[in-house]
């Protein structure tokens, strides 16, 4: 049986062993379900792409962008237009933005999830 190298589901096992610090640290916060209320996966496969963390009962994809996202910003905003079109909100952070202040990023998803 051959194995099939850079299916979205090898890419987020890949993405998941070798997260960010920022991704890391918001894990830290969106895995414990008592303080959120929702549960979230992390480096989950969505249609051909992997996204960050996403509580599915809430249909809300969040993404932390590192600097190498501002030059990539036509194929992140095609990307966030198809989660889009799939019914899912997307919340977008720069790393910078959660290392700095985790309280505030934690503030805006909990404002979205209501």
């Amino acid at each position: 049986m051959t194995r099939h190298r850079n299916r979205p589901i090898d890419q987020a096992r890949r993405l998941r062993r070798d997260s960010t610090e920022a991704e890391k640290l918001l894990w830290s916060r969106l895995r414990d379900r008592a303080s959120i209320g929702h549960k979230f996966r992390r480096q989950h496969a969505i249609g051909r792409y992997v996204v960050d963390f996403v509580c599915l009962e809430k249909a809300l994809v969040i993404e932390v962008d590192g600097g190498q996202h501002a030059t990539c910003s036509t194929r992140d905003r095609a990307r966030t237009e198809w989660l889009e079109s799939q019914g899912f909100r997307v919340l977008r952070f720069w790393n910078s933005e959660v290392l700095e202040n985790l309280e505030g990023v934690f503030a805006a998803i909990e404002g979205t999830l209501g």
